[in-house]
């Protein structure tokens, strides 16, 4: 098992980024989906390295929690990211019925929870997570 060591704090996107991108150099069955935050999600490097891994579903999050559950069907390892707003409120039908339900391996990553967006609104935040 890989030792990690501190390197330092780091934000939880660019953390997600460098995870994914090291994951993706590791084993070929990860791929990874954006909800058209690439660039917000850091997850830029694994798609450049892994364009046939990556999929951008544009604003969809439903289509691509169904897309990364048929995914596993194939021996795929998927990764989503979007906002936290996005990953559980859009999605929940598709999380119950397609993922949990039937138990696949689908990695949901969410960034942003809160009122971290705020300079983007109501429909961007997600006051459910605090409590």
């Amino acid at each position: 098992m890989k030792k990690y060591t501190d390197s330092g704090s780091k934000d939880t996107r660019s953390g997600f980024g460098a995870g994914l991108e090291e994951l993706g150099k590791t084993n070929e069955n990860v791929v990874a989906l954006c909800a058209d935050l690439t660039g917000s999600l850091k997850m830029n490097a694994f798609a450049d390295q892994n364009p046939d891994r990556f999929y951008q579903v544009g604003i969809a999050e439903a289509n691509m929690m169904g897309i990364a559950a048929g995914l596993t069907i194939g021996g795929k390892i998927p990764f989503t990211g979007t906002f936290a707003n996005f990953s559980t409120g859009r999605v929940y039908d598709q999380i119950r019925q397609s993922i949990a339900y039937s138990g696949k391996n689908v990695k949901i990553c969410a960034s942003h929870a809160g009122l971290t967006l705020g300079e983007d609104g109501a429909t961007h935040q997600i006051l459910e997570d605090i409590g």
